[in-house]
């Protein structure tokens, strides 16, 4: 029997990124650990900013906020995002590996989003950082992470930040 040799592409890393220092330790902590020191790794950082509220002509709340209060919402939204990418980029960019870095946005909430956006990509792996919120807090918000883990089809590592050991 003839060996067929496979070639296996490059690894496609999600990293999950918010303004939180644990996502940012999460980057960090992949780029040291994970990502290939002899080949180009392809990092995915992704963000997800909740979804804008959605007002019906009847829905009271709407005459509560002028349009420049929701604009002004919106200008800060995509501050963040830029805010949160630039951050992760300057962590990329201090790595000394190969990498290609591309940013991907979503919209909605964070779990669902999550998921969907590292199914539809096809990634082989999802980076997150542990918010350690405690049993109370995470049994109201439930934990991005844990639901993540159960639905995801790669394999997730979530990574805590020291100061939570």
């Amino acid at each position: 029997m003839e060996a067929v040799n496979m070639k296996k592409t490059d690894p496609k890393i999600v990293v999950a990124v918010d303004e939180s220092d644990e996502s940012m330790y999460a980057l960090s902590w992949c780029l040291a650990n994970l990502i290939s020191q002899t080949s180009t790794s392809n990092l995915v950082l992704l963000y997800v900013k909740p979804s804008p509220p959605v007002y019906s002509s009847l829905d009271a709340a709407r005459y509560m906020f002028s349009t420049d209060v929701i604009v002004a919402l919106e200008k800060y939204g995509s501050d963040m995002v830029n805010t949160v990418m630039r951050r992760a980029e300057a962590i990329c960019r201090k790595s000394t590996t190969k990498i290609n870095v591309e940013r991907i946005v979503g919209s909605g909430d964070a779990k669902d989003e999550i998921c969907n956006i590292v199914s539809k990509i096809k990634a082989d792996t999802l980076v997150m950082g542990c918010h350690d919120y405690g049993f109370f807090k995470r049994a109201i918000l439930g934990s991005v992470s844990d639901h993540c883990a159960k639905h995801v089809k790669c394999p997730v590592v979530i990574v805590k930040h020291p100061k939570q050991i």
